[in-house]
């Protein structure tokens, strides 16, 4: 996992629903990112479709740490919703997890 100099941590998940799980991801997904966006060291957590793609979702998640993050991961809530989004997507969570390090030109 990278951090920035200022030490945020970004990154992308997709996922795609299980064929006729579309809705049912999407509802679930909006409910639980309700709660992340509170979670300590959250700066940015918003849910995407994916255009062309029905079924396929991106989250973009920006922590304040890794510690933030981690403490994200590590909440008690967490258990209940990993297997409920288990149930409801395609492969495992950890297959559609890619870390971003930014980068600008230099001056």
């Amino acid at each position: 996992m990278t951090t920035t100099p200022n030490h945020y941590v970004t990154l992308l998940w997709e996922a795609r629903a299980k064929p006729g799980k579309t809705a049912e991801m999407k509802a679930f997904l909006s409910t639980a990112l309700t709660a992340s966006r509170y979670d300590a060291g959250n700066i940015d957590y918003e849910a995407h479709q994916v255009e062309g793609q029905p079924g396929t979702f991106v989250i973009f998640e920006r922590w304040e740490s890794r510690q933030a993050l981690e403490g994200h991961l590590q909440d008690p809530r967490m258990n209940e919703l990993v297997p409920e989004l288990l149930a409801l997507m395609e492969g495992t969570i950890e297959d559609g997890i890619r870390f971003l390090t930014p980068f600008r030109p230099a001056p």
